[in-house]
């Protein structure tokens, strides 16, 4: 139901480049991370000139991968993230290739012969590399699965984040945080310690807490804080709905530890934080797949009333494959542009009537044109949303009047040409409690905006900021320049503008 793909002209980012192609049998792929976007595309328009096949992403089709700078080691952990990610499921390894067998063939004119000088001698998947271990500087260049091979290392290292998170530390959260992507994106288990050398956002600090782990099981610092009395609280209190780190603390400074003692003074709160409280241990249980598929029958049944032919898609954690979590988020949009106007008032009327919403706020959308460039200049989204707690309907067949849970639901609305640039936006991986936008401190919590920049989308707006010099959120990618929108019609779209593979939803758990 989205707008058709417009298709992009030959030889341009994004494009297979394979037509006119006088060799079927050879496919190359330049790996780009040594080798930069500008030189890549100019290798590009070079063997398209002389009649290569040159694809655009890595895939089955792929016969010749050619890299450049790049060691062997480097070249094998390349290759075995890519086959912990399923890309090449059943497929023969493609040949590992130096730069000099592409120069070589661009200079004969026809793919000349693999000679051992041009081939980079790649471990088969799953064998032991010894010494360096290659990671991308970016987590949105590497697949990170939900289930990976380091979470006895990776949950310390988290912990340390939330809690330098409360403290106003962005330096030490940001370091953290990407500390434990990078462990979460490995193709196999950490074991000693030299297996870190190398790897990229691996600080001294961080080397410390993983070499105590390994070494002891535990780290000491780590269960020092995880045990004081500021980090439980801080915990306890960024827990309830509506309330920041910023509120939370200054609660903390104010000598408040307990729910009892914000419950005696409601009087300060917010009516989002009273909800948040009141519905306090409904909202802290998980929610689990089936009560997400009920609620989302419930929304399509709403919208689908009052506005015929608009969709609902589950986003976050759910769409990552996550099978529980404590939010569930849905888009709403409508095939023909502005129809979604005004639609997400009538929605909540009608639940309302039926008894289903215990709390909403809303939040109306401004600058609704895409090409905004000062839209591009902060992260918080501008689409028109309602953050709610809803009382979940109870399953089949249930006794009439028993309890009925509070769960949180959000509600976004999102115009059709907007909506791929929301789809990744919204999909995460989610930082949770943290505003950590461009020019935006970690201490500046908006008090009604839980769709904080998630790692992630950061790492991704951080790549297209630093590496391509564009201005990418849940609205659209911008080129400041030369004033120019991308237009995407889906979320392959936007990667391919940016000049990234491909990474699915349950590939960004970063």
């Amino acid at each position: 139901m989205l707008p058709k793909r417009r298709r992009a002209p030959v030889g341009s980012p994004g494009c297979p480049a394979s037509s006119g192609a006088r060799f079927p049998g050879v496919a190359i792929y330049l790996a780009e991370p040594r080798m930069g976007r500008s030189r890549r595309a100019f290798l590009t328009r070079l063997a398209l000139s002389k009649g290569f096949r040159v694809l655009d992403a890595y895939s089955p089709e792929v016969t010749h991968v050619v890299m450049e700078k790049t060691s062997a080691e480097e070249a094998s952990c390349w290759q075995e993230l890519r086959v912990a990610a399923g890309s090449i499921p059943g497929h023969t390894s493609p040949a590992m290739l130096d730069i000099s067998w592409f120069t070589d063939s661009m200079a004969a004119g026809e793919p000349v012969a693999v000679e051992p000088r041009h081939r980079l001698e790649v471990a088969m998947p799953g064998k032991e590399v010894p010494g360096l271990v290659w990671m991308p500087q970016y987590a949105c260049q590497c697949p990170t699965p939900l289930t990976h091979h380091n979470p006895n290392l990776t949950e310390p290292l988290e912990m340390l984040a939330e809690a330098a998170g409360f403290e106003g530390s962005e330096g030490r959260f940001l370091s953290f945080r990407r500390a434990a992507s990078v462990l979460k994106a490995l193709p196999s288990q950490v074991t000693a310690p030299n297996q870190l050398q190398g790897l990229p956002h691996f600080g001294e600090h961080s080397y410390r807490v993983v070499q105590e782990v390994l070494a002891r099981g535990v780290c000491e610092e780590v269960e020092r804080i995880r045990c004081s009395e500021r980090y439980q609280t801080m915990k306890l209190f960024t827990g309830i709905f509506g309330v920041g780190v910023k509120t939370a603390d200054r609660w903390y400074r104010e000598g408040l530890r307990t729910l009892n003692s914000l419950q005696e003074q409601s009087q300060r709160l917010t009516q989002q934080q009273k909800a948040g409280l009141r519905h306090y241990q409904d909202l802290s249980a998980p929610v689990q797949w089936p009560e997400v598929e009920a609620l989302q029958q419930v929304v399509e049944a709403a919208v689908g009333h009052i506005l015929p032919g608009a969709t609902i898609t589950l986003v976050g954690g759910f769409r990552r494959g996550k099978l529980q979590g404590h939010d569930v988020d849905f888009l709403i949009t409508h095939p023909q542009e502005g129809r979604e106007a005004g639609l997400l008032p009538r929605v909540m009327h009608r639940l309302e009537s039926q008894g289903l919403v215990l709390y909403h706020q809303h939040h109306h959308g401004h600058c609704a044109d895409a090409t905004c460039p000062s839209r591009h200049n902060h992260a918080m989204d501008s689409f028109e949303m309602t953050f709610c707690v809803f009382c979940l309907p109870p399953p089949p067949g249930a006794a009439v009047g028993g309890t009925q849970r509070a769960v949180r639901v959000d509600l976004v609305v999102v115009p059709v040409s907007q909506f791929p640039y929301a789809l990744l936006g919204w999909t995460g991986s989610k930082v949770k409690g943290m505003l950590l936008g461009p020019g935006q401190g970690l201490w500046s919590v908006a008090p009604i905006q839980p769709c904080f920049p998630q790692h992630f989308q950061r790492e991704l707006r951080r790549f297209s900021r630093k590496e391509r010099g564009l201005w990418l959120n849940s609205h659209g990618l911008f080129d400041p320049q030369q004033k120019k929108h991308f237009h995407a019609a889906s979320e392959e779209d936007i990667f391919r503008h940016l000049g990234l593979e491909y990474l699915p939803p349950e590939q960004r758990n970063a």
